[in-house]
């Protein structure tokens, strides 16, 4: 038996919910009754540690009709193209990109679609990211999934995704985004038959909203524009397999019945999606180019006020207005590293070669910036005119340590080996006498 209630979010970012598919499930005045409605079990799902400060505290109550506990031992999983090494070998300064991970040709769902291109610290330290792709041409079929080593941020490219959770479900498309907290259950079906994206593995801090300084209370990512699902539960017996990935491996264990079985849940730790086109975007009136954190999504904080773990950053469709001023993102060099995707349209400081689905890495110090074609185009532009760029959306996963390429993404069939030729085209304007 299969039973959900109707599809739905509860909006906010960070609030306590509150749901159940079936009235009367969530107790009053105490998560663990000594008996639990409808014969459910009440199980904690912590986020944090115990005594993380109020303001940081997640943890969510769940009541479920097994415990999580309930399943075989584990085994090693075989799916070579995903894991958490990123210690091998020395990392290249050279710029690197890539065209889109070409589609699997035998049928492939989201798990064994996944691979790895890059990342830096572990999970077992607690902090850096894992960056992976993803190719899926199947949905997940009797299989259930759950990442011990970070959160995921999935960002859809190329077809939808139904992510069904121990918390309801999430649909989403691209332009949309989706976070899993570390440790929640889930199972992806494709609705359009195929899909394709990227997904940031985090294994810092909970990714939360940046706070907004001097631009005051409203911009950027709003608060009332996440969503939460709404409790839905299966109730289905069978032979089942559930899928870990822990301490940068893959694990498998036999399950009798789905893990998506919670009747009703309260808590502050869920998964979320956001429509990256409702991003508020703030930019200059007058002259220059701001730094890109003004187009900021969510962070990941490190350690170091100020410096994150891993920054989300988009860069959507906006008016560039600024006079007498080079108006694409200007050539840079950075103590942060970027690895960047393309997920519609064309990205404005680059005219060709950065496909969506595509990818790019520019690592701490190493230059980068607009292309040669582009930077002709800018420098000649009628500046009395406004800028509109429309019909694009581009992101960043940043972070404050060096992104590792693995060998796989090194020696991959789809990396652009000329991309450097990009900036070839670049020629010496300088006059010293004009």
């Amino acid at each position: 038996m299969k039973t959900s209630t109707d599809d739905g979010y509860q909006t906010g970012f960070g609030n306590h919910f509150a749901s159940e598919a079936i009235p009367g499930t969530l107790p009053e005045g105490r998560n663990s009754p000594q008996r639990v409605a409808h014969g459910l079990y009440a199980e904690q799902l912590s986020g944090t540690a115990f005594t993380a400060p109020r303001a940081e505290n997640r943890r969510s109550w769940l009541y479920r009709i097994r415990p999580a506990a309930m399943h075989g031992p584990f085994a090693p999983y075989a799916q070579h193209r995903l894991h958490s090494d990123f210690s091998a070998g020395p990392v290249s300064p050279d710029q690197m990109r890539w065209s889109p991970l070409p589609m699997p040709e035998t049928p492939t769902d989201f798990v064994d679609g996944l691979y790895t291109m890059a990342g830096n610290g572990s999970p077992d330290a607690l902090h850096g990211v894992g960056i992976h792709l993803y190719a899926a041409n199947r949905s997940m079929q009797g299989r259930y999934f759950y990442d011990a080593d970070g959160e995921l941020l999935i960002v859809p490219q190329q077809g939808s995704l139904r992510i069904a959770t121990e918390f309801g479900v999430i649909d989403v498309e691209p332009q949309q985004i989706a976070v899993i907290p570390r440790g929640v259950r889930f199972q992806v079906e494709l609705p359009d038959g195929e899909a394709r994206g990227y997904v940031c593995e985090n294994f810092g801090a909970a990714l939360r909203l940046p706070d907004l300084g001097p631009i005051g209370s409203n911009g950027l990512a709003n608060p009332r524009d996440f969503e939460t699902p709404v409790a839905a539960y299966e109730d289905v017996e069978g032979e089942f397999e559930l899928i870990a990935k822990f301490q940068g491996h893959l694990w498998r264990a036999d399950i009798g019945h789905s893990p998506l079985d919670v009747v009703g849940w309260h808590g502050n730790y869920a998964p979320y999606r956001y429509d990256l086109r409702r991003f508020n975007t703030i930019g200059s009136i007058s002259f220059d180019h701001p730094d890109p954190s003004i187009f900021l999504v969510l962070t990941s904080p490190s350690d170091t006020p100020g410096v994150g773990n891993m920054d989300f950053v988009i860069f959507p469709p906006r008016w560039l207005v600024a006079q007498d001023t080079f108006r694409p993102p200007w050539f840079h060099r950075n103590i942060a590293s970027e690895f960047m995707g393309l997920i519609h349209g064309v990205y404005d400081a680059k005219a060709e070669g950065f496909a969506p689905g595509g990818a790019s890495l520019h690592n701490c110090m190493t230059g980068h910036g607009p292309d040669a074609a582009t930077f002709e185009r800018a420098s000649n532009a009628d500046l009395s005119k406004p800028d509109v760029i429309t019909g694009t959306m581009a992101f960043m996963f940043e972070t404050r340590a060096v992104i590792r390429p693995t060998r796989q993404a090194v020696e991959a069939p789809h990396r652009q080996r000329d991309y450097q030729a990009c900036w070839a085209g670049l020629r010496k304007h300088f006059a010293p006498k004009g």
